[in-house]
């Protein structure tokens, strides 16, 4: 395996080095010391400073005023972005508005990403459908008319909703096949509740009381929902990699300089094995999330669908990503839990991110049964 990124895709890591430079992870209040969000906005400065560097356009193609990158540059920034718990919707935005271009009518894409990549458009997802534990699709209906379509359903633990300017929400039509429909969020008939994710952002439930779009504004191609929905959970692993490599460096850096018995804890073989295992973990989310990002971005084949390797990536995102931080807390030992000091914001975006786009087991599941229908032999 080649693992080695392109000069374009590296370029691109470096740039959101250096966006997120400065960015620190206590901005807003604890989530453990607040009953509701930690904050009713996302980061409208840090969105700014994205877009003036151009990694808001980094997955549009030139003719919409981007760079023409793949889900494995946008990965590289997101991985960057989740060191620092960034507040803002980059992979949201960035696949919704891939698959506009990849899927949408050319006027509206002509209409939309242009102003996405200048940072005026915010865009997110409805991925979670009424619980989180059914496909996103079953929870609307969309029914075709002559001169419009209409919506009703409800979606649940929308990220971002609030302060976004369209929602992608996948829908099911009568005769069954599956939608894509993006709404605006101040349609008529739409209702936005507000829910909390476990690391205090503002989430929302999604009303939709007979909605109506113009067909323009719903995407009847095949496969764009399932296209969504396989960046967003390759771009989750790798907001749960990025963050997993930031709680490990913090632990490395508090074991080294922490003595007991007159030596840091870091020089203890038991210590030193529990990093040493958390470190594997990485590894292995590491190189099941490029696998997943490169058939993600590519068509090349396999002797399973690119579904199963986004299945497998997630496992690996979502399981390791709880031992990391586990494994953190423990080794931090009291110093860990104090909310003056971030571990336990990383422990609350870890176990949204473990969570997003369902758990380990439900990818289990789907990848037990794409191996039940294409057996390797």
């Amino acid at each position: 395996m080649d693992f080695t990124f392109t000069e374009e895709q590296q370029a691109a890591a470096e740039a959101a080095r250096a966006a997120f430079a400065d960015i620190a992870p206590d901005t807003v209040p604890s989530p453990a010391l607040t009953t509701g969000a930690v904050a009713d906005d996302l980061d409208r400065a840090l969105w700014a400073r994205l877009a003036a560097a151009d990694l808001l356009s980094l997955v549009l193609t030139p003719a919409h005023g981007g760079a023409g990158l793949d889900t494995i540059a946008l990965c590289l920034v997101l991985r960057e972005s989740a060191r620092v718990l960034a507040r803002v919707p980059l992979l949201e935005t960035s696949a919704v508005a891939m698959t506009i271009e990849r899927y949408a009518d050319a006027r509206l894409c002509a209409d939309l990403l242009p102003r996405v990549g200048r940072g005026e458009l915010v865009l997110t997802a409805a991925p979670n459908g009424l619980s989180g534990h059914e496909p996103a699709e079953q929870a609307v209906t969309a029914r075709r008319h002559d001169t419009h379509w209409t919506l009703d359903g409800l979606q649940s633990a929308i990220p971002w909703a609030h302060g976004a300017d369209h929602i992608a929400v996948p829908a099911h039509t009568p005769e069954g096949r599956t939608v894509l429909a993006l709404l605006p969020r101040t349609q008529p008939g739409v209702t936005l509740a507000d829910q909390y994710s476990t690391s205090g952002e503002l989430l929302a439930q999604l009303h939709l009381d007979a909605v109506r779009l113009d067909p323009t504004d719903v995407i009847e191609t095949e496969g764009a929902w399932e296209s969504l929905r396989a960046v967003l959970t390759t771009g989750t692993c790798a907001l749960a990699l990025g963050l997993g490599e930031a709680v490990l460096t913090m632990t490395s850096r508090y074991t080294g300089k922490r003595e007991q018995f007159g030596h840091p804890v870091a020089t203890f073989q038991a210590v030193a094995v529990q990093a040493a295992d958390r470190y594997i973990d990485l590894r292995a989310m590491e190189v099941t999330l490029w696998q997943a990002a490169w058939r993600t971005s590519t068509s090349a084949g396999g002797p399973l669908p690119a579904e199963a390797d986004i299945a497998v990536a997630k496992i690996w995102a979502s399981e390791g990503i709880r031992r990391v931080v586990q494994t953190a807390q423990h080794l931090h030992g009291g110093f860990g839990a104090d909310t003056d000091y971030p571990l336990h914001r990383y422990h609350a975006w870890a176990k949204q991110l473990e969570l997003s786009l369902g758990p380990a087991a439900a990818h289990e599941e789907t990848l037990g049964d794409l191996l039940a229908a294409h057996p390797l032999t």
